[in-house]
């Protein structure tokens, strides 16, 4: 089954080891890659992907990544899909936490990664244009999409996202829009993957309570595993929310502190200056957690850490997907769709916004976002040759 497969698996593989920005930035690669190269998605398919995974918790560029696998060849090359697209940069997070104590800090600061951001928002810039041109179509989603913007510039709560997703769906059932017919039949849920989903978020705290508390010898791997179950079953507002959980688990309140606030956010500043899913430094934190208990539990950290944060992110967008596509032949739903496409595009262009001032505004940066955005919108090259020569280019100048 998976041999025709082998093009797409081949395309999610690239897009892994050339996907910067963050989830916006995934997104932009995405609509490159997967909409005008591959045709495997419609635009429009991949913007309700993405607004339906912004409104559950976890990874929703992974969440949004797998359902394009699951379109493609159901269930099994969507698991497929998400290991491919996570594992090259849990690899690279895993070692870290290994590789860290030889690192002197001054080395950190590698150059090669100075024209990645650049690039970035000109990718980010590229997906704001297409997602405008398709989900914008009238005054009123222009003004959701503006308040989505400035909600999304503004509010700094991990809640603001699925709000404002929330509210632009409320506001878009003003319309009158109609249901084109459609003659889909109702896709069949899923339930084992709730079933699963809550039984593993029970059992990992039973058994991280219990070992805690007749203090296991072989306690801390099961800490550890319900820790980042509960971190992946919980958190929204992405990789910065994430930070700030791990911040508070692992060095504020721990009796025991497994790693100091600098090893934290030294790990977060690398995981940026990397492409792939952010929640891949739960793989550096699960390994610098286990790392006085020896090589051999750190390397279990590094491949329990990430196990636990993004099962939760698959067993629940394979659930409730479907029954989002059923959901769908309802007026209040459909035309919810509408304003949900809004605050997406809105959460875009913030994004934009707020990586472009986060960098030195000066004419070589500026090239590079225009000549990023130029090739993307005049050219059909491939995203990883776009990668490939910012990274040359830092590495040469």
């Amino acid at each position: 089954m998976f041999l025709r497969h082998i093009p797409f698996l081949k395309a999610v593989l690239f897009h892994s080891i050339t996907a910067y920005g963050g989830p916006q930035g995934h997104l932009a690669m995405m609509m490159k890659t997967f909409v005008n190269q591959r045709k495997d998605v419609t635009a429009e398919e991949l913007m309700e992907y993405n607004a339906f995974c912004q409104l559950l918790p976890g990874a929703s560029s992974t969440q949004t990544l797998t359902l394009i696998g699951f379109k493609r060849g159901g269930v099994p090359l969507a698991v497929v899909t998400m290991l491919i697209w996570v594992t090259p940069a849990c690899l690279l997070m895993g070692s870290l936490s290994f590789l860290l104590q030889y690192f002197d800090k001054k080395a950190l600061d590698v150059d090669i990664f100075k024209y990645v951001q650049p690039m970035a928002v000109g990718f980010l810039a590229f997906g704001g244009i297409r997602a405008y041109s398709i989900s914008i179509r009238n005054k009123a989603t222009f003004f959701i999409m503006l308040v989505a913007m400035l909600g999304s510039l503004y509010l700094k709560s991990p809640w603001a996202f699925p709000i404002l997703i929330i509210l632009g769906g409320v506001v878009s059932n003003f319309s009158n829009r109609r249901i084109p017919g459609s003659t889909e039949k109702p896709r069949k849920l899923q339930w084992n993957n709730l079933w699963l989903f809550a039984l593993l978020f029970i059992l990992a705290g039973f058994f991280s309570e219990l070992a805690r508390t007749h203090n296991w010898i072989t306690r801390r791997p099961f800490n550890l595993f319900e820790n980042f179950y509960r971190f992946g079953s919980l958190v929204f507002g992405g990789g910065d929310m994430l930070i700030a959980m791990m911040l508070e688990q692992y060095v504020t309140r721990a009796k025991t502190q497994f790693m100091t606030a600098e090893e934290l956010l030294t790990g977060a500043g690398i995981m940026r200056a990397l492409p792939g899913p952010t929640f891949s430094m739960s793989a550096y934190v699960g390994g610098m957690v286990m790392r006085n208990l020896g090589m051999g539990y750190q390397f279990l950290g590094c491949l329990l850490a990430p196990l636990a944060i993004f099962l939760p992110s698959l067993l629940l967008v394979l659930f409730f997907f479907p029954l989002w596509h059923n959901l769908k032949k309802y007026v209040v739903i459909y035309r919810a769709l509408e304003g949900i496409n809004a605050v997406v595009v809105g959460i875009m262009w913030a994004a934009t916004f707020m990586l472009f001032f986060a960098i030195p505004v000066n004419w070589y940066n500026l090239l590079i976002m225009l000549t990023t955005l130029a090739v993307l919108c005049l050219t059909q090259v491939p995203s990883p040759f776009i990668v490939l020569a910012c990274l040359l280019l830092g590495w040469w100048l």
